[in-house]
């Protein structure tokens, strides 16, 4: 079982038990985070699920690790014959998760949430 869920702005592929480094979150050390942007749900029994663009009833609970910098990187700027040269070093910061459960929400629940949200923009 797997899913392909949006985290930091970025995709991910994740299955129980995995180890992700993601953008900074700001959440911190030894909480929970559940990251309800899920794109495609692929179960055991070999049925896939594809949102559009999101799938309102599965989400990706993930317990925080460890913060931290990445490796450093050089970029390094140069024009040929003129003299300019310029050197710099970026260290990405980054969250470690651990995926702990790929859980389904229930459907009464969500379709409950839907109607709401209906019914307020309908109000403005």
């Amino acid at each position: 079982m797997y899913a392909i869920c949006d985290i930091g702005g970025k995709q991910y592929q994740v299955a129980v038990n995995d180890l992700v480094d993601v953008e900074k979150l700001n959440t911190p050390v030894g909480e929970k985070a559940e990251f309800n942007d899920v794109l495609l749900f692929a179960g055991d029994d070999g049925n896939v699920r594809v949102g559009s663009p999101y799938l309102e009833d599965i989400a990706v609970v993930g317990q925080i690790l460890e913060h931290g910098k990445d490796k450093k990187i050089i970029v390094f700027k140069s024009k040929r014959r003129k003299g300019y040269s310029r050197k710099l070093g970026h260290r990405q910061q980054y969250t470690r998760l651990r995926i702990e459960e790929i859980k389904q929400k229930d459907i009464a629940v969500v379709e409950a949430a839907q109607e709401e949200t209906a019914a307020v923009e309908e109000v403005a």
